[in-house]
C-alpha cells in the first residue's frame, strides 16, 4: 500500500510529538533551498522562514509606526487651526488664518475659500471669497457629501494665479443645513490630491472652518 504526502501530512498534524520522539531525523531531511544553493536541513529552512516573517513583521511594524508619526504631526496641526478659530472674532480673521494655515502649515500651495452664503451683518465686509459663484459651483458642491480629492473639476473655482498648471486638488464642502461654500486646496503636483488618499482630516477641517464661518453667515 502505497502512503500519500496527504497522508503523511495527516499524520504528522495528529502526532505534533513526533519530531520530538524523533529528533534525530530532523538533522537527516534536507530540504532545496528557498535560496537556490544546494540544500539545506530542514532546521534551518525553518529558521530561514521564521526570519523572513520577522523581518515582514518589522516592515509592517516601521509602516505602522510612520503612519503614527504621521497623524501625530497632522493632528497637532489640526489641533492649531482650532485653536486659531476659536480665537478669531471676524469673518476676515477665520477666512485669512484658514488660508494661512493652510498654505504655511500644511505645506498647500494653492488654497482659497468660496462663499455664496449672506452675511449677518453688512459691516463685516465682503472678500474675494465671496466671488460670484455659478449655479452649477453651488450644486456640484450641494452634492458633494465627501471631500473630492484628484483632479480638477470643470469648475469656476478661482483659486488665483499659478506658475504651472495646476494637476491635483481637495475639494472640501462647508455646510450648515446645506452647503454655503467650499474650501479649495490645490496643487501643482498630480499626486498631491489622488481619489484613493484619506479623506478623515480633510473632512475635520471642513467642519471646524464651517461652523466658525456659520457665526458670521446667516
Amino acid at each position: 500500500m502505497t502512503v500519500t504526502a496527504d497522508q503523511i501530512a495527516a499524520y504528522l498534524r495528529a502526532d505534533p510529538q513526533f519530531f520530538e520522539t524523533h529528533a534525530a531525523l530532523l538533522a537527516e531531511l534536507y530540504l532545496p533551498s528557498p535560496h537556490g544553493n544546494g540544500t539545506i536541513s530542514l532546521a534551518e529552512r525553518q529558521q530561514l522562514a521564521q526570519r523572513d516573517k520577522i523581518r515582514i513583521l518589522e516592515a509592517k511594524l516601521s509602516e505602522l509606526i510612520q503612519f503614527g508619526e504621521e497623524n501625530d504631526i497632522i493632528s497637532e496641526r489640526v489641533h492649531r487651526l482650532s485653536l486659531g478659530l476659536l480665537a478669531a472674532r471676524s469673518l476676515d480673521a477665520i477666512t485669512q488664518l484658514v488660508v494661512h494655515n493652510l498654505r504655511e502649515d500644511f505645506r498647500v500651495p494653492h488654497a482659497a475659500i468660496r462663499l455664496w452664503a449672506r452675511l449677518q451683518q453688512a459691516g463685516e465686509g465682503a472678500g474675494e471669497e465671496f466671488a460670484s459663484a455659478s449655479e452649477e459651483l453651488i450644486l456640484w458642491t450641494q452634492n458633494l457629501n465627501t471631500p473630492h480629492c484628484g483632479r480638477l473639476p470643470p469648475l469656476d473655482l478661482a483659486i488665483g494665479t499659478a506658475v504651472a498648471p495646476l494637476q491635483s486638488c481637495a475639494l472640501i464642502p462647508l455646510r450648515g443645513e446645506t452647503a454655503f461654500g467650499l474650501l479649495v486646496l490645490a496643487s501643482e503636483e498630480p499626486r498631491r490630491f489622488y481619489p484613493e488618499m484619506g479623506t478623515l482630516y480633510l473632512k475635520r477641517i471642513g467642519e471646524l472652518v464651517s461652523v466658525a464661518l456659520l457665526r458670521h453667515l446667516s
